[in-house]
């Protein structure tokens, strides 16, 4: 009888000590007070396109890697009033969910479900890519797992080595994401009308060639009314793959931009837009290889380019300065191209290398709230790869172009006497406070000599200048760069940057021809 009666108060009093003694608590139970959580993913891809399918879920593990349990304060998404994602957590469909306990070295799955609505070739204004952060608090430790999805028909280019003698068309955009790679020996070519949009970061690395609206691909017509203008479909634009949001429409800095590697040859560019970047272009031979990474641009625009903090540039981590052409050691032919909005350089040659600019504008004037303190064209000898020494001086070559902008000197070259017989700036409307003189000196030419047949100091007179969203860097009626026919330098290009005609005998400087 004793043993009947005596085993369940054993029992009781046995629980009851496990409940009061310190160390007796069960393992579970026993909270970790720092530290925090692991994750499945650390962005969460909807690369669904949702033309028809409109609702997709997908599953996220967070793990707790602790010996002791971890009480998750919160779990939420950024906006949840208007997030096209919506969590299920433990069963429960919520935006939001408070106090989840996840044991010692176990885990919790939230499965984040997508609505979004058609996305077809009906919706051109939407955004190409819907991001959201998924956020957890731990222990007072806040962190994050990216939402991604897209609101149109993409061609997604995610950290890919492209196939070899790939072709872009225009039926769909195409998204860069991280690295987007055109292998050695293999091209690129870009047809007329395409749309690449690059994600913050994000950057098109050739290692082979690059055609852009080669002449095989395109070549608009002769006549007198077969403009190519800003708004032609032909054009192939590179951009923020958030320019299409009216805050972000003219910001710099958005995504990388084009790298052309050491062992990129024969680069096309034609009839091209680039804007939005840390760098148009980026020729990269720092070690001043002889063959060099080469390129030809073509009736083009250059626009909105930031490396500085006004920019999202951090996230691209180049540690190189802004500009419309940077070019380490590079070889650039630049005809018929407007440069503008560029907040450091339109074009920075380091470390020697090859340009020629012909029929050209620079028209520099960023957001009012910037600061330059750069002249716009830049050219040195001294080495990228270490900053100190001195390679064979750049071969530079400014002919029939307009180099005008806010600050006061708008061309420099550092070390000038090193290689000054390689420099000719000629029939060329500059702004230039350094180089005013008529006559050479110490590190610095006369660029107003009577025969450069330059215009220095005076004022182009732009049809409208320095308002950033409605520029038009067309020469004004009244404009001193207008009928050079006198002064021009050969080559003549005989079309403008919007293929009008530029007549023999009356050219106008610049990009533009206004003269009938």
């Amino acid at each position: 009888m004793l043993k009947k009666y005596f085993l369940p108060v054993l029992v009781l009093l046995s629980a009851a000590l496990s409940l009061t003694m310190p160390g007796c608590k069960p393992r579970e139970e026993e909270l970790q007070t720092s530290g925090g959580l692991e994750f499945s993913a650390d962005t969460v891809k909807f690369d669904t396109v949702f033309t028809t399918l409109k609702t997709v879920t997908k599953r996220l593990w967070v793990y707790n890697r602790n010996p002791k349990g971890v009480n998750v304060d919160l779990v939420n998404l950024d906006q949840p009033t208007t997030s096209p994602y919506t969590l299920i957590v433990n069963g429960d469909l919520k935006q939001t969910a408070t106090n989840l306990f996840i044991r010692g070295e176990d885990s919790l799955l939230i499965l984040v479900r997508a609505k979004l609505p058609d996305n077809g070739q009906s919706a051109p204004n939407r955004p190409y890519v819907l991001e959201e952060k998924l956020n957890f608090r731990t222990n007072g430790q806040d962190q994050h797992v990216l939402l991604r999805s897209f609101g149109q028909n993409i061609y997604l280019h995610d950290n890919v080595n492209l196939a070899c003698n790939a072709v872009w068309t225009n039926d769909r955009p195409h998204v860069l994401y991280n690295s987007v790679v055109v292998p050695t020996g293999c091209t690129l070519r870009i047809k007329p009308g395409t749309r690449v949009y690059g994600h913050a970061g994000a950057a098109l690395i050739v290692e082979g060639t690059l055609l852009v609206n080669s002449p095989a691909d395109y070549q608009p017509g002769t006549g007198s009314t077969d403009t190519v203008k800003a708004g032609n479909a032909n054009i192939v634009r590179f951009a923020g793959d958030r320019s299409g949001e009216a805050q972000y429409a003219t910001a710099p800095g958005q995504w990388t931009g084009i790298v052309l590697d050491a062992s990129s040859r024969n680069n096309v560019i034609r009839y091209a837009q680039i804007q939005n970047s840390t760098f148009g272009l980026l020729l990269y031979n720092p070690k001043n290889l002889s063959a060099r990474p080469d390129v030809t641009v073509q009736n083009s625009v250059i626009r909105y380019i930031s490396g500085s903090g006004v920019s999202f540039a951090s996230i691209s981590n180049t540690g190189l300065p802004g500009a419309g052409v940077l070019s380490l050691s590079g070889k650039a032919t630049i005809e018929n191209t407007l440069f503008s909005d560029c907040y450091e350089y339109a074009v920075l040659g380091y470390g020697g290398g090859e340009y020629a600019l012909n029929y050209c504008t620079i028209g520099n004037y960023p957001a009012a709230s910037a600061v330059r303190s750069t002249a716009s064209l830049t050219f040195t000898n001294i080495s990228a790869a270490d900053g100190k020494t001195k390679n064979v001086g750049p071969v530079v070559s400014v002919k029939n172009s307009v180099v005008w902008g806010s600050i006061e000197d708008e061309l420099f070259f550092e070390n000038y006497d090193d290689y000054k017989t390689t420099v000719a700036i000629q029939n060329t409307l500059l702004r230039t406070k350094l180089y005013a003189a008529t006559t050479d000196a110490a590190g610095k030419p006369g660029l107003a000599a009577a025969g450069l047949n330059n215009l220095v100091n005076t004022d182009p007179k732009f049809v409208r200048a320095a308002t950033t969203t409605n520029s038009d860097y067309r020469l004004g009626p009244t404009s001193p760069a207008l009928n050079r026919n006198a002064q021009q330098v050969a080559p003549l290009l005989l079309r403008d940057l919007l293929n009008l005609p530029r007549f023999n005998n009356r050219p106008d400087l610049g990009a533009y021809q206004t003269t009938k």
